[in-house]
């Protein structure tokens, strides 16, 4: 698929891009977005930034800032934001959704292929040899995103101290994000970025931020999150397989906070053993095509409700149940992604320009530019988790590299 051609703009003060333009790039976003979350990050970081100037380096990070603290995957995350800041709400659904979209039908592709044929070696071998390419994007990411982030030596020391208190003394997660958040507020305004220009919310969203728009989008969020997975629940029965998908896979879409490890083992501990969906070795084909294919890596639970949904179709054919089962959990897991940044989006904007609203973001920006591209690319070129790893009954790696 071919690349849309660029439209700079003169930033700041640009003027609005184009929905059609927009869309026209999140469509060719959604089949070339390899590489995890690093990968990703920085291939829009380049387009966005650097070649279209639809946006400014400031925008770009305070909003990537935001995507880094919430559950979920952030590059999906930071896509729906920077199409909302590009075109208000039509922006952000269609970054949101075409950032999934030829990932979700190509996993549903091979899953089929996999629960009809039971083998997808040649598949995977096919998109493994792109996956190796994707190395050195990851690498020059590491270098060209730091180096832009990390303009202090305050942020460098807390870099390289989040990473070794992650991969060499086991600190959770959420405590190193406190952490670092912590020591941005205490440096204050001492590190570079911590001023940064307020966003006319005017292109982004013509309602400002309020308590009576935060109730409305909650509610409305809500139901759109909830009420087609209760129903498919009330239809299929409580004890079904399409049930029993939509309950755990929406508490999942909750707890992904540190990347797709706490959520992969989670859902790899319910899947192969509490409810016995598919084995050790299935989850193992499962992860390794996610791995290989565009989007992020929590995709594999499409394979997850493909399968598990096939196996029991209960009045439905069985590639119909497949394919609502796969439909299930990919609307429990990814919708929350749009809830999170329509929630959340108009009010931190309105952080920046804030004296005190910025410094703590510029400490976690530090700490999310360095440790998952270094993760990113140990992990992509050993082959096994510096973080865990956790091995299927066959002796393959279930988790093996580092993508969200």
């Amino acid at each position: 698929m071919s690349e849309p051609g660029p439209a700079p703009r003169d930033l700041p003060g640009s003027p609005r891009v184009p929905f059609a333009e927009a869309f026209r790039f999140w469509v060719w976003l959604g089949f070339v977005n390899f590489g995890g979350p690093t990968g990703q990050i920085s291939l829009m970081h380049t387009e966005l930034v650097e070649r279209r100037r639809w946006i400014d380096e400031g925008s770009y990070l305070h909003a990537l800032n935001f995507a880094m603290l919430l559950p979920g995957p952030e590059a999906h995350q930071l896509a729906i934001y920077v199409g909302w800041l590009l075109n208000g709400t039509p922006g952000a659904l269609a970054a949101g959704v075409f950032f999934l979209l030829p990932a979700f039908a190509l996993m549903v592709a091979l899953s089929w292929v996999f629960a009809v044929h039971g083998d997808v070696t040649w598949i995977a071998g096919v998109f493994d040899g792109l996956a190796w390419a994707v190395v050195g994007i990851v690498a020059a990411a590491l270098l060209r995103i730091a180096g832009r982030a990390l303009g202090h030596p305050i942020l460098v020391i807390l870099a390289i101290g989040a990473f070794l208190a992650l991969f060499v003394f086991g600190v959770p997660f959420p405590v190193v994000v406190l952490g670092a958040g912590a020591v941005g507020l205490i440096a204050g305004t001492r590190l570079p970025g911590s001023k940064l220009g307020a966003t006319d919310l005017r292109q982004a969203e013509r309602v400002p931020p309020s308590w009576g728009r935060t109730a409305r989008v909650l509610a409305i969020g809500l139901a759109v999150w909830l009420i087609p997975l209760a129903a498919v629940a009330l239809a299929a029965g409580s004890g079904s397989v399409l049930a029993q998908e939509a309950v755990f896979f929406t508490i999942a879409s909750l707890v992904t906070f540190g990347g797709a490890y706490a959520v992969l083992a989670y859902v790899n501990q319910a899947a192969v053993i509490r409810f016995g969906w598919l084995s050790a070795s299935e989850m193992a084909v499962g992860l390794s095509l996610a791995e290989t294919t565009p989007g992020p890596l929590i995709m594999v639970v499409v394979f997850v409700g493909f399968l598990a949904a096939y196996r029991e179709p209960a009045s439905l054919e069985p590639v119909a149940a497949g394919v609502v089962g796969a439909l299930v959990v990919a609307w429990a897991t990814f919708v929350p992604s749009f809830l999170w940044i329509f929630l959340g989006a108009p009010s931190v904007e309105r952080l920046r320009g804030n004296e005190h609203g910025a410094p703590g973001p510029v400490g976690f920006r530090a700490m999310r530019h360095v440790v998952p591209p270094v993760r990113d690319v140990l992990e992509f070129e050993a082959g096994d988790s510096v973080v865990g790893k956790h091995r299927s009954d066959s002796g393959q790696p279930v988790f093996g590299h580092g993508r969200r």
